[in-house]
């Protein structure tokens, strides 16, 4: 009797060792990506509040021009995760440059956008005169990073899809260490202003994306993969990616709806809102650092064959998902006493904050199987999917907001909107997780 139990006790043991060895450095490199913008803040900070303002709004539209394209790293993982579950390195690798060809080609479209137009898309943001200069300044020169930073989504795709999250934690952290390091010196000891900290970020993700072409690279030549752009394998990454892009934009979509709708509340929800808006995006770390072990390991299992293995860890991820969720949600209830205090002294603002803080802790299991079952459908490169079922949920939620809005229920109204959109989420992606037509298996979908 115990030889029959054993390969099945076996089993989750062996998914959870693949899912921590993963999801761990994946958390890592996820929390050091926003630290390059926090310790530009605080460098910057110091300059005068013009300064910091300007920053602030750059900030802004290079987070949203680069975030549009994480399709980069999604899709890659998937499409190399299959063909190295399919036992081909040399596809896997060469499939992992034609993203990272698509990334040079997306980025160089952008800066020739942004340059140009960099004074007319600050002052959309309502910027004053004082400000403007300070965020034209910044936002002309780091565009000129974006290929850097797309080249690296498409890379850290790469890399994942190769089964290596650590890689991605040990470049990030770099990254952070060298922007911290050159905006010191450049702000201060040249004297260059915020100009110093726009070109030291430049610097430092250019170093990123020098340090995982070498990986790359290095790869290929082990491996005799051709480093050449392939305009046919370029051109079915971007198709990959039309529906990702969808995706990512709707839920944009709704995180804009959202802020609009808390802005119309009144200055002290506005402001709960973002302390809100703030903790929500830290929670979605942790839970997308399992997502992203989900589209490395699935799209491995799919490639090898191996449905019945896919569906297992599938399974396996979604309890991950929910236990996390739950000590989430546990862990912002119990230290909202010390949370709150952090971000605010306003009592208009702690009384719109508590209420909406409960609303989102309770949702977090509901996120930790969102999370999840994404990045297995991403890993399955389920895109097409993962579209229709977003834009259906940005319909639903739409005018779920506009009625927190106009019933009068306030900022927690709006959470429980909030609430809404990640409920239909989960019956959308729960769907078609129980299909099973997402298991299509082989080295390319």
């Amino acid at each position: 009797m115990t030889q029959v139990l054993a390969p099945v006790e076996a089993a989750p043991r062996r998914h959870d060792r693949e899912i921590l060895a993963l999801a761990v450095p994946a958390f890592g490199a996820l929390v050091a990506e926003p630290l390059f913008v926090m310790a530009d803040s605080a460098i910057v900070g110091h300059l005068g509040t013009p300064q910091l303002a300007g920053l602030g709004v750059a900030a802004a539209l290079l987070t949203t021009a680069v975030s549009v394209f994480v399709f980069l790293a999604y899709a890659t993982t998937a499409a190399v995760s299959r063909r190295v579950g399919a036992g081909d390195l040399p596809a896997a690798i060469r499939q992992g440059m034609d993203g990272i060809w698509l990334a040079l080609l997306i980025g160089a479209a952008v800066v020739a956008v942004v340059l140009p137009t960099a004074p007319f898309l600050i002052s959309l943001f309502g910027a004053s005169d004082t400000v403007a200069p300070y965020a034209v300044t910044y936002l002309r020169i780091s565009a000129l990073g974006i290929p850097a930073m797309l080249m690296v989504l498409a890379a850290t795709g790469v890399i994942r899809g190769l089964q290596d999250t650590r890689t991605p934690l040990y470049v990030a952290v770099g990254g952070f260490a060298l922007n911290a390091a050159l905006n010191g010196a450049l702000v201060y000891g040249a004297g260059f202003g915020i100009a110093g900290s726009a070109w030291g970020t430049v610097i430092a993700q250019c170093a990123m994306a020098g340090a995982y072409l070498v990986v790359v690279v290095r790869g290929a030549r082990t491996h005799a993969a051709s480093l050449r752009p392939d305009p046919s394998g370029i051109r079915a990454c971007a198709q990959a990616g039309v529906p990702l892009l969808v995706r990512t934009l709707s839920l944009r979509a709704v995180l804009m709806i959202a802020t609009a709708v808390a802005a119309r509340l009144g200055d002290a929800d506005i402001a709960a809102h973002q302390i809100l808006l703030s903790l929500w995006s830290l929670l979605a770390f942790a839970l997308d650092a399992i997502a992203i072990a989900g589209q490395a390991i699935i799209g491995r299992y799919l490639g090898a064959d191996d449905t019945e293995g896919a569906k297992a860890v599938c399974r396996r991820m979604v309890q991950w998902g929910i236990a996390s969720g739950i000590v989430l949600g546990a862990l912002v209830v119990a230290a909202r006493p010390l949370f709150i205090p952090l971000f605010t002294g306003d009592p208009a603002v702690e009384d719109a904050l508590l209420p909406a803080l409960l609303v989102v802790a309770l949702s977090q299991p509901v996120s930790g199987i969102v999370f999840v079952l994404d990045g297995v459908l991403m890993g399955a490169g389920d895109g097409r999917y993962l579209a229709w079922a977003m834009l259906l949920t940005l319909a639903l939620f739409a005018p779920a907001a506009l009625l927190a809005l106009t019933a009068g229920g306030g900022l927690t109204a709006l959470w429980w909107a909030m609430t809404l959109m990640m409920l239909v989420r989960m019956v959308t992606l729960q769907l078609r997780a129980r299909s099973g037509r997402w298991l299509v298996a082989g080295a390319a979908r």
